[in-house]
């Protein structure tokens, strides 16, 4: 080949190469135009879908005009306050939040430049919001990834008076709305100074948590916001990022031992303004050597200001409320709200919204009522010291029947003395005056006796437990040897009576738990394993005056339980219902059973054998003496405890009465208790003479069913019984015993409640009249025609011996 052809050939290899070369370019150089407009095409399809998503987001939230977001921008609190019956002023709701709003001009210019350089180093230049951060922070929030970031000191401001802080793109999407709305009607200065005056800055040397740069400045430094030196403005400036933690006092206002954390975050707020040239590099480096702990303000102690039991009672009792209407909104199962942290949650929120929300709690106490028992407490509270060497605390609830209504209570002696409620929070032992709601009530209800059937006071043993085979004490004696009337047995408060009356309950019903669960946990009661313990009749387990004041409630509103309650209503600013108490009715006993207790009740009263509440009463007010009174008495072991809880047809009103440190006073305990109430109840009847009701009467149910008895057996009458081969008859001399359901039987040996045979045939003997008939028969049950005279004849002896016997 000759060398023409070589180059020839070589040439076009070369210009061959170009043209693969160039036709590669080529396609490369179309591919990445189509890139690009897929690219071009694709983020407006993003932007277009982004922005009609960010549309739909909004689409609920109205444009606010100037005037708007300036109320809801600067609205800080709004005064709440608690409210008696009548609508009369309790108090105003006091905020452990402690802010003053000051003006710009009163606001360090340090302490603007470092929030701004610390919070929002684009400030100055952004309209409401960085774009390319609030999308960092909408991919960190999907991917769960990087920090969050993207909130703007505007941004900031708008969610902390406007919106909540949940995490949600919808309100994120508000969020970004309405910081542009507020940049659009503000300047930056009146941003910066809305934000500084709203913001948190952790505790003050007495240890309350504060707000606003006022606030702040005063509290941690002693001095002015508009005073701040550089050092002291950086401080403040890195608080809002985690106040707490950065806060150099503990919640009791003690300077914290390791103030690292805060010095160092202000350190990089001092950083942060160099940087941004707030301030110079000899500024920044004087600031930074200079030793900021020695102008902390020292521990401080807060002045002690009297709210009372009223205030903290209604208040608590107001954040229970809401704080259940937001757990309910937001959908939170029982269980959930149950645990420690969320119940938490939602009662610092109830807080946040009772402080700051201008809502009007209106009670259901009567301001008179009230004033009057702490006049009586404060007068006659003494009357119930033994002269030991602590002091006798009390507590006292006033409840209206019908409704359940707390019309006054008593929390204690002397609320500066002693803070703690126990009218509404102290749980003690019931003792005996749990036995109506317990064991009477029930055993009546189930038809297991009537008002005048018979149960054994002999003496007796524990059968289970720990103290089994230990003896069964009544508050005087350990039995008195005798089958006693149910109604007998509830005036002396026999526990060996309760306690057998207790066992034939178990055994009717086959369920320890049968008169909690039906009759107890129906009135709120706390569940507890005691109330199947065999010694639950004598009170062991532990209850609030609250709760026991509304057991005997239900009794006097014909076996009606209405749960007791303090708040009426919860209403806003603008008179808006947000809370409204409503009746719920729960029919506990019968009628019938409501009826027998309170008669049996009245004989409580009326006897005195356990209390001389009636007799005192009557000294003091020959009418308030006459009003128709029933209830019960009970102590504990040593006399720890001491109750009087008594009942009208209108009111039921309790009264504990005992030592903190629950030990023991002594046998008078009940006669105290029972003069101070006395006292107590005519200070109230002074201040109203309308709400005891002393002209109205308990009356028995119209299906009370009235049957004449044996007053030694409470049986049906005549008949007999054959005892170690000697016939004895039921003696003749009647009472009427009441009954709400079945009926008396037909005498028979072990006609009675409890005891053993031996007990039986004890009594029998001891009621037989003097002439009897011997008899082989082997019956122990014969209807003697033939001696029925005779026997009514003699019945006139036995009975005045049976009466000695009681």
């Amino acid at each position: 080949m000759s060398q023409k052809n070589k180059q020839t050939r070589t040439t076009k290899q070369r210009n061959g190469g170009w043209f693969y070369v160039n036709i590669s370019l080529r396609v490369l150089h179309s591919l990445f135009l189509v890139a690009i407009s897929l690219l071009i095409l694709g983020g407006s399809l993003a932007l277009g879908i982004g922005a009609g998503y960010f549309a739909y987001l909004v689409e609920d939230t109205a444009a606010p005009s100037k005037d708007e977001l300036a109320q809801e921008l600067t609205d800080i609190t709004e005064t709440s306050q608690l409210a008696y019956a009548d609508g009369s002023k309790i108090a105003t709701i006091r905020s452990d939040l402690m802010r003053t709003s000051v003006n710009s001009d009163e606001i360090s210019d340090y302490l603007k430049k470092a929030i701004i350089a610390t919070e929002d180093e684009y400030f100055n230049v952004h309209n409401g919001v960085v774009p390319k951060a609030v999308v960092r922070a909408l991919l960190s929030e999907a991917t769960g990834f990087g920090g969050s970031g993207g909130s703007t000191l505007t941004q900031q401001l708008v969610k902390q008076q406007i919106l909540t802080s949940e995490t949600t793109f919808k309100r994120k999407a508000n969020e970004i709305l309405l910081a542009m709305e507020v940049e659009k009607f503000f300047s930056k200065d009146e941003i910066v100074t809305m934000y500084l005056n709203i913001s948190p800055f952790g505790r003050n040397n007495k240890g309350q948590n504060i707000a606003g740069v006022q606030e702040a400045a005063q509290g941690i430094f002693g001095v002015n916001a508009a005073d701040l030196t550089l050092p002291q403005a950086a401080f403040i400036a890195g608080l809002p990022q985690s106040p707490i933690v950065y806060s150099p006092y503990t919640n009791t206002g003690e300077i914290k031992e390791n103030l690292t954390a805060g010095l160092e975050r202000k350190d990089f707020v001092l950083f942060s303004m160099y940087r941004n040239h707030d301030i110079s590099k000899e500024e920044y480096e004087e600031a930074i050597k200079y030793d900021l702990k020695q102008d902390f303000k020292q521990q401080q102690a807060i002045e002690q200001t009297d709210q009372s039991f009223l205030y903290y009672t209604v208040l608590n009792e107001a954040k229970d409320i809401i704080a259940q209407q937001l757990a309910k909104e937001d959908e939170v199962s029982d269980e959930d709200y149950a645990t420690d942290e969320t119940y938490q949650k939602y009662v610092d929120l109830a807080q946040q919204k009772l402080v700051n929300g201008g809502y009007t709690v209106t009670s259901t106490i009567d301001k008179n009522i009230y004033n009057a028992m702490q006049d009586a407490v404060d007068k006659y509270g003494y009357m119930l010291d033994n002269w030991g060497d602590a002091t006798i605390e009390v507590g006292n609830v006033m409840m209206d029947n019908a409704t359940g209504k707390i019309l006054g209570f008593v929390g204690g002696r002397d609320y500066t003395e002693n803070q703690f409620n126990h009218a509404f929070d102290a749980k003690r032992q019931a003792g005996s005056s749990i036995k109506p709601m317990l064991v009477y009530g029930p055993a009546i209800e189930q038809g297991l006796i009537g008002s005048e059937s018979m149960v054994s006071d002999y003496a007796a043993k524990w059968r289970t437990g720990e103290n089994a085979g230990e003896t069964i004490a009544n508050a005087t004696n350990t039995g008195t040897n005798t089958f006693m009337s149910i109604r007998d047995s509830l005036e002396v408060s026999s526990n060996i009576a309760a306690t057998n009356i207790f066992q034939d309950l178990w055994e009717a019903e086959g369920d320890h738990f049968y008169a909690y669960t039906n009759y107890l946990s129906k009135m709120n009661y706390p569940e507890d394993n005691s109330w199947a313990y065999e010694s639950a009749p004598l009170g062991v387990t532990d209850v609030t005056v609250a709760t026991q004041t509304n057991g005997f409630q239900t009794f006097a509103n014909n076996g009606v339980y209405e749960q007791g309650y303090i708040i009426e209503s919860i209403k806003d600013n603008d008179g808006e219902v947000l809370y409204q108490h409503e009746s719920n009715p729960v029919q506990v006993y019968s009628e019938a059973t409501a009826s027998i207790m309170t008669d049996m009740m009245r004989s409580v009263i009326d006897e005195q054998k356990t209390s001389p509440f009636k007799s005192i009463i009557s000294g003091l007010d020959y009418n308030l003496g006459n009003a128709d009174w029933v209830g019960k008495t009970g102590s504990t072991n040593d006399y720890s405890d001491s109750w009087l809880v008594v009942s009208t047809p209108s009111i039921t009103i309790s009264s504990w009465a005992g030592r903190d440190d629950n030990k023991g006073t002594d046998n008078t305990a009940g006669t105290r208790t029972a003069n101070y109430m006395a006292y107590l109840i005519n200070r109230i009847y002074q201040s109203n003479q309308e709400v005891f009701g002393v002209d109205q009467t308990f009356k028995l149910s119209s299906d009370v069913k009235k049957v004449e008895v044996s007053k030694a057996t409470g049986t049906l009458p005549g008949g007999s019984v054959t005892v170690d081969k000697t016939s004895i008859s039921n003696p003749s001399a009647k009472v009427t015993s009441y009954w709400a359901t079945d009926g008396p039987s037909t005498v028979s040996f072990d006609f009675g409640i409890g005891g053993s045979d031996a007990n039986y045939s004890n009594y029998w003997k001891k009621i037989a009249p003097k002439t009897t008939r011997t008899t082989t028969s082997t019956s122990t049950n014969s209807n003697a025609s033939d001696t029925e005279k005779k026997d009514d004849d003699d019945s006139k002896n036995e009975t005045t011996d049976n009466n000695d016997d009681d």
